[in-house]
């Protein structure tokens, strides 16, 4: 079930537990409940809930089990028509807090239970000029998350282990979904100001 955090300053979905969660996904869960855009029309009017499969991860992903997913403006912005997926239907909500349920083949460096975020790049090619220069969110053959691919407006979430990020345990999970956007963007504007 998903309801709105009072006790954050911004817009932010929260994923409550549900005995689903006491299951190992592997083995037990096989469906997850999940808001995506069918059409567009009026605000959230067409984001229609569905119980849909649980995507296992492929090689390099992890799947996350969604605790919290900010509301950003360009959710907004895509859910009222004024930018368009490639392919609907499609589950908007880049800005997650997860933890790790399953990792994929060939994954390092994570362990399931690890808290992480989902943002709003995805992957990129890690090829182009652009990558080889750390501007990977101008990457040609970059995918969004929540655009291209399934965001965090789910139970579940599949995200590349090297696209995923670590979060400080000091920070709640209400307060971290945004810097997952808003926070990325102020700070890699200071970084290259430098």
């Amino acid at each position: 079930a998903q309801a709105y955090d009072v006790r954050s300053p911004w817009p932010v979905l929260v994923v409550e537990k549900s005995k689903q969660f006491d299951a190992k996904v592997g083995e037990a869960t096989t469906e997850m409940s999940a808001m995506f855009l069918t059409r567009r029309l009026a605000l959230w009017q067409h984001l229609e809930r569905e119980q849909l499969p649980v995507t296992q991860p492929g090689l390099g992903q992890l799947l996350l089990r969604v605790r919290t997913c900010g509301v950003c403006h360009t959710d907004l912005h895509l859910v009222e028509g004024d930018i368009r997926p490639p392919e609907l239907p499609r589950t908007p909500g880049h800005q997650v807090v997860g933890e790790v349920a399953v990792l994929g083949p060939q994954v390092q460096g994570w362990a399931v239970g690890d808290r992480c975020g989902l943002a709003w790049l995805h992957r990129a090619c890690g090829d182009c000029p652009y990558c080889r220069r750390g501007q990977e969110n101008l990457c040609l053959r970059a995918a969004f998350t929540g655009f291209h691919v399934d965001g965090g407006f789910a139970e579940y979430v599949l995200a590349e282990a090297d696209y995923a990020l670590r979060l400080p345990p000091n920070i709640p999970d209400g307060q971290a979904a945004p810097l997952l956007c808003a926070g990325i963007i102020g700070f890699r504007s200071l970084r290259q100001a430098d």
